[in-house]
């Protein structure tokens, strides 16, 4: 039972690894069940090491019951506040639940060991199997043979009255017997497929003279078209032996195969780092002075609860960091300013920092992100050379950005000697970037004027229906931005809801038939079939807001109905095939979802889809929805912008004795970005639409009557105007002559066949 991942089998060569795993269902937020264990492992190996991983702090589980009686039911009830979804992949990670089989295929061959693919193997046991199928197919045409020609011997000898001949009656061995039948045979060779040997003569003799005179010609003329016939079927196995083969395997399937069917389930795992799932089971303290941090200093400073798994990020004064594992006690260097639980390749945290190079004194400001580095290393933040020194240093989760007031200290040639800075302004590079030149003269003190919001975009989702997780990797149907609060919507084929997170380590169900980010105003369509009225209804609806992991039900509650289809798409048709009357004439009707029922509350059951008798409904261009944005925006150019900044360093050091202002030349020179509004779509009911005489011009494109019609703003990037649209816009464009005469003149078109608009957008009479 249980799941199993062979995208590294290796086609079962040495070095291979197949993944097997439990299969875990979450049976609330406090409950998993285990409902199969993995191949080679028992429930209570699995139970055992479940306790194990508890007992070590892996896990954190309040209690484990074994009800397997006929299928397998482990019952993990969670400690309070405990993410299922994390202990799920804790269990993977640290217990039986996950374990990896390395196959090493290995044959005899010639008396020697051979390690080949398990294909290679296949490919010659196909081969030996198909020429074994050959021979016995070539023996049964040989015995097939056999039979026709002595029946015919026997049919030849008894028709033609042989065995009354009287030399054959007189001759007195059997030498002389077969002398006297050669010569009677002679006429009759030609019609049999071999030669006539002694032995075939032997048999005829030894026939019981009771067993010739009874010899009934019709029967043995009917038992040798038979065999003929299956004569014929033998040779057409040889002349298509692959098939044969095929048809034999087949046949072996279908006779033993019952009851022996695959129960695992083949599936591609993502792979879980334990480091991500490991419970915090200890608690990080640090000595900043003297330079410790570890677990066992419980009298200095405290900094985060972690796992024993864990590495730690650590920052000091001389703008070095260093990442080392977690341990009892570990000396990292004097001067610690921050430490924190490290997560290699986090690119949402980022740090600001502002330090003093040593060997010129300039301060520079810098933004960074500390990606994959190597334990126990240690990385210069500065320009490296000797005395640089931090001044300023924080550290932010989502990449914040907070405004900082500077202070200088009195110099002659400044004038202002405070001034503010905004990091905002000042991009995230590499670890080993020097930044940007805050100020030459010395810094008294750095104060926080201002705490900043993030200056990251939102974290892009994906859904990977094949793993059934999410991913920032790019796999997948992409789900959007998320930030905040935001949900995820996702609707289940049994006619639930439920909103989540868009944490990477949330576990799907496998019966998702609709996921997409919640939006509290996108109206969607539904078809189910309510078994106590017995008939399809229709319903549109807005997904209420719900507590993160609540299964609330959008179809009927009655035991058996069902959900046919749901949908989010705008321009939705419905295929209906119907039954009219008491004549039951069948017709189809294709009827737009929208013009079916309003907008209602998520609990109506909806209207009846048809007052005839139903027969089947369907969603036409059905396509799958995980994922799909319901309304695109207009792209205007896939380029995403980006921010250009310039750093002032080593250039603007020539120009040091030119400024009296130090505040005002400032720390960062950036170049402002230019961004262009996305332009949404807005849709806009077709009843809402006025009617338009269409009299002064060509024939134009027609807009479907059941397409969604959108409106949309002008987009200012040097459109193509289109002359003859002009005349029934109601403003004119603003132009550079001079004002327009007092005098105004109106006149009508009687006739609009008379004007004429040339290609140049010129008019013209008749």
């Amino acid at each position: 039972g249980g799941m199993a991942d062979f995208s590294n089998y290796n086609e079962g060569m040495r070095g291979g690894r197949i993944r097997v795993r439990a299969k875990i269902t979450e049976k609330d937020k406090k409950t998993l069940v285990i409902t199969e264990v993995p191949y080679s492992t028992t429930t209570g190996s699995v139970i055992d090491s479940i306790l194990a991983a508890n007992d070590k702090g892996k896990i954190k589980i309040k209690k484990i019951e074994d009800n397997t009686a006929a299928n397998v039911e482990i019952v993990i009830q969670l400690a309070p506040g405990i993410s299922p979804d994390v202990t799920i992949d804790a269990l993977y990670a640290f217990t039986a639940c996950e374990v990896s089989i390395s196959p090493n295929t290995c044959i005899i061959k010639d008396d020697k060991p051979h390690f080949l693919t398990v294909n290679d193997i296949l490919e010659q046991n196909t081969k030996h199997t198909k020429f074994l199928l050959k021979r016995e197919l070539e023996i049964r045409l040989h015995e097939l043979q056999e039979r026709i020609f002595f029946s015919s011997l026997l049919k030849i000898f008894i028709q033609e009255g042989m065995y009354k001949n009287p030399e054959y009656e007189n001759a007195a061995d059997f030498e002389s017997v077969v002398t006297v039948l050669n010569l009677l045979f002679d006429p009759f060779k030609p019609s049999l497929y071999r030669e006539i040997l002694p032995e075939d003569f032997k048999k005829l003799i030894d026939k019981p003279m009771s067993s010739i005179t009874r010899f009934d010609v019709k029967k043995a003329d009917e038992q040798m078209k038979a065999l003929e016939d299956e004569i014929k079927v033998v040779k057409g196995h040889l002349r298509h032996l692959t098939d044969y083969a095929i048809a034999w395997y087949q046949k072996l399937k279908d006779k033993y195969g019952k009851g022996r069917e695959r129960k695992t389930e083949i599936r591609l795992f993502d792979r879980v780092e334990a480091s991500k799932v490991a419970l915090a089971n200890v608690k990080l303290y640090v000595n900043k002075v003297d330079g410790f941090i570890g677990t066992g200093l419980r009298k200095d400073e405290f900094v985060a609860d972690c796992s024993d798994i864990d590495e730690i990020i650590v920052f000091r004064e001389d703008g070095k960091c260093i990442v080392t594992k977690v341990a009892d006690k570990t000396f990292v260097g004097k001067g610690i300013i921050h430490a924190q639980v490290f997560k290699k390749g986090d690119e949402r945290t980022v740090y600001n920092m502002i330090y003093r190079d040593g060997a010129s004194g300039t301060n520079y400001i810098k933004r960074f992100a500390v990606l994959g580095v190597t334990r126990d290393k240690e990385y210069d933040l500065t320009k490296g050379s000797k005395g640089s020194r931090t001044l300023y240093f924080t550290a932010n989760p989502n990449g914040e950005a907070e405004i900082i007031t500077v202070q200088l200290k009195p110099h002659s040639k400044l004038k202002k000697l405070q001034f503010d800075l905004d990091f905002a302004e000042t991009a995230i590079k590499g670890r080993a970037s020097q930044g940007n030149i805050v100020s030459k003269y010395p810094i008294k003190k750095v104060l926080l004027k201002s705490k900043g919001v993030s200056t990251l975009s939102g974290l892009k989702i994906w859904y990977d229906e094949l793993l059934k997780r999410l991913n920032v990797d790019g796999r997948g149907k992409y789900l959007g931005e998320f930030d905040g609060d935001d949900k995820i919507l996702q609707v289940n084929a049994a006619g639930w809801y439920e909103l989540t997170g868009f944490e990477l380590s949330n576990h799907f169900d496998p019966g998702i038939v609709l996921m997409q980010k919640y939006d509290p105003e996108h109206v969607y369509g539904l078809v189910h079939f309510d078994t106590k009225a017995k008939n399809y209804f229709v319903k549109r609806f807005v997904f209420e807001m719900q507590p993160a992991g609540k299964e609330v039900t959008i179809i009927s509650e009655e035991p058996g109905s069902k959900m046919i289809f749901i949908t989010g798409k705008a321009d939705a048709q419905v295929q209906i095939d119907v039954e009219k009357g008491k004549s039951k004439t069948p017709e189809t009707l294709i009827v737009d979802l929208a013009g079916l029922i309003d907008v209602k509350g998520l609990k109506a059951n909806g209207n009846r889809i048809s007052q005839h008798d139903v027969k089947q409904v369907i969603l036409v261009d059905a396509t799958p929805e995980i994922g799909i944005e319901m309304v695109e925006p207009i792209v205007v150019d896939d380029v995403e912008p980006h921010v250009v900044e310039v750093d002032v360093e080593e250039n603007d050091s020539t120009n040091d004795g030119g400024s009296d202002d130090e505040g005002s030349s400032n720390a960062t020179e950036t170049v402002e970005e230019m961004t262009v509004e996305e332009v949404v779509p807005e849709m806009v009911e077709e009843g809402e639409l006025p009617e338009i005489k269409v009299a002064e011009e060509k024939p134009i494109e027609v807009v479907p009557k059941k397409k969604p019609v959108f409106k949309t703003e002008p987009i200012q990037v040097e459109p193509k105007l289109e002359p003859k649209k002009e005349e029934t816009k109601k403003v004119e464009p603003t132009k550079p002559e001079e004002p327009k005469p007092a005098k105004k003149i109106d006149f009508e078109i009687t006739n609009p066949d008379d004007i004429k608009i040339d290609d140049k957008g010129q008019l013209g009479f008749f």
